[in-house]
C-alpha cells in the first residue's frame, strides 16, 4: 500500500500533530508500506527514510493553501490513499480531484478552530455547538460537514469527539476512537539528573504544548501564584508566549515560573519524568498527546474536566481533575497534590499501568486496517 501523510505541521513543531504524523509513518513504513509526507514548515524539514514534502509558511496565507492543496492533488494520485492529521479542506478537495480515498485523524471542531482563528467567536466547543451563528459561521460549518462526511473513515482520540462528529451528520459505522498511543520510551535517566540537569529545585510541575488560547496558560499562572513554593516550566512556543510572559512579571513569577521553549519528543518526556506533575489547564480539549506521555514515564497529571480529558485521567487515581477557569479550585488542587506524600505516591504509582492499553502496535494496526480497507476501496 501506498500512503500520503499529511499534516499542517512536522518536527521540529511542537504539537500532537507533529508527534503523531512521523510516528504513524515510520510504522507504515515497518510494515512494509510505501510512505510520503505533505506538510507546511518555515524551514526544509529534516531528512526522514521517506519524502517529506513542504510548502513554505513564507507563502501568503491564500498562496500557501492553493499550493498546498495542489501539492496533495498531486502527490495523492500517486498513492492509494490519503491520511490526513490536518488542513482537511486541502486534504478533502486534493485527495477527491486525484479520485483517492482519504481517511481522516481528527483531534477538534474543524468549524470551531478556524472560527477562534479568525475571532469570530469566543467560549469553548461545546458552546458553539449550540450557537446557531451567522452566515460565516455556517459555511465554515458546512465546509467541515463536507469534509467529514467524504472521508472513508474519521478516528477521533475520545468518545467525546466522536460523539461530536455523529451529530455532524457523518456517518457511526464510519466513525471509529482511536486513541493516542502511549509513546515509545528511550531508556530515561535517573530522576534526580534530570532534575539537577533541567534546574528543578523544589516543588515542579510541568507543561508541554502549543502556547494558544485553547491551552489557557494564564488560568496556570494565576493558580501557580495562590501556591507558594511551587514551579512551572513551559516547554512550548506560539502566539501567546509573549501575553503569558508579561503575565508572569506582572504576577511576580520570574523566579518561579521558565519558558524552555519547542523541546524534542525525548525531551519532554525527560521533563515530564523530572516533575512531579503535569499540569494542563485547557479551556477545551481532545485528548492530548502530552497526557498519554506524562502518564507512560509514570508523571501524574492534574488538569481541567474538559473534552476527551477525563477518559484517560481518572480523579484520585493517575491525576487530579478540576473545572475549565476555576484558578481557585486549580489552586486547591495543586496545594492538596503537593501536601499529601501518599496522594502523590498513589498517583504516580499508578501513571505508567493507566496507559499499557494504548500501545503503539496495538492502536496503529488499527489504522493501518482501515487505511488498506480505503485503499481496496
Amino acid at each position: 500500500m501506498r500512503v500520503l501523510v499529511v499534516s499542517g505541521i512536522w518536527p521540529p513543531d511542537v504539537g500532537g500533530p507533529a508527534s503523531h504524523a512521523p510516528e504513524v509513518a515510520e510504522f507504515l513504513r515497518e510494515r512494509g508500506h510505501e510512505v510520503e509526507v505533505v506538510t507546511t514548515a518555515d524551514a526544509p524539514p529534516a531528512t526522514r527514510p521517506y519524502p517529506v514534502r513542504a510548502v513554505s509558511r513564507r507563502h501568503r496565507l491564500g498562496v500557501r493553501h492553493y499550493r498546498v492543496a495542489a501539492l496533495i492533488h498531486h502527490r495523492a494520485r500517486e498513492n492509494d490513499v490519503v491520511y490526513t492529521t490536518g488542513m482537511f479542506g486541502r486534504s478533502a478537495l486534493g485527495a477527491s480531484v486525484a479520485r483517492k480515498p482519504y481517511v481522516v485523524k481528527l483531534t477538534a471542531d474543524p468549524a470551531f478552530e478556524r472560527a477562534r482563528r479568525r475571532r469570530m467567536v469566543e467560549g469553548d466547543v461545546d458552546a458553539f455547538q449550540r450557537e446557531r451563528g451567522d452566515l460565516a459561521i455556517r459555511a465554515l460549518r458546512l465546509a467541515r460537514d463536507w469534509e467529514l462526511r467524504h472521508a472513508a473513515h474519521v478516528f477521533t482520540p475520545s468518545e467525546y469527539l466522536s460523539r461530536l462528529t455523529v451529530s455532524w451528520g457523518v456517518s457511526a459505522e464510519r466513525v471509529s476512537v482511536l486513541p493516542n498511543p502511549a509513546p515509545p520510551l528511550p531508556e530515561l535517566r535517573p530522576r534526580e539528573e534530570l532534575r539537577g540537569e533541567l534546574g528543578m529545585n523544589g516543588r515542579t510541575l510541568a507543561f508541554a504544548g502549543r502556547l494558544g488560547p485553547q491551552k489557557a496558560l494564564g488560568v496556570a499562572l494565576d493558580a501557580i501564584a495562590r501556591v507558594d513554593g511551587v514551579e512551572l516550566l513551559i516547554a512550548g512556543e506560539g502566539a501567546e508566549r509573549e501575553p503569558l510572559e508579561r503575565r508572569v512579571a506582572e504576577l511576580g513569577l520570574a523566579e518561579r515560573v521558565r519558558f524552555l521553549g519547542p523541546l524534542p519528543r525525548e525531551r519532554i518526556l525527560e521533563l515530564f519524568r523530572a516533575a512531579e506533575a503535569s499540569l494542563l489547564t485547557s479551556s477545551w480539549e481532545n485528548f492530548p498527546h502530552t497526557v498519554v506521555e506524562a502518564l507512560a514515564v509514570g508523571t501524574p497529571v492534574l488538569a481541567t474536566r474538559v473534552g476527551g480529558v477525563a477518559e484517560v485521567v481518572r480523579d484520585g487515581e493517575n491525576g487530579l481533575l478540576f473545572e475549565a477557569g476555576d484558578v481557585e479550585g486549580i489552586a486547591a488542587g495543586i496545594e492538596r497534590f503537593f501536601a499529601d506524600a501518599a496522594l502523590r505516591e498513589r498517583l504516580a504509582g499508578a501513571a505508567a499501568p493507566s496507559v499499557r492499553e494504548y500501545d503503539r502496535d496495538v492502536v496503529f494496526a488499527r489504522l493501518e486496517q482501515a487505511l488498506l480497507a480505503a485503499a481496496a476501496g
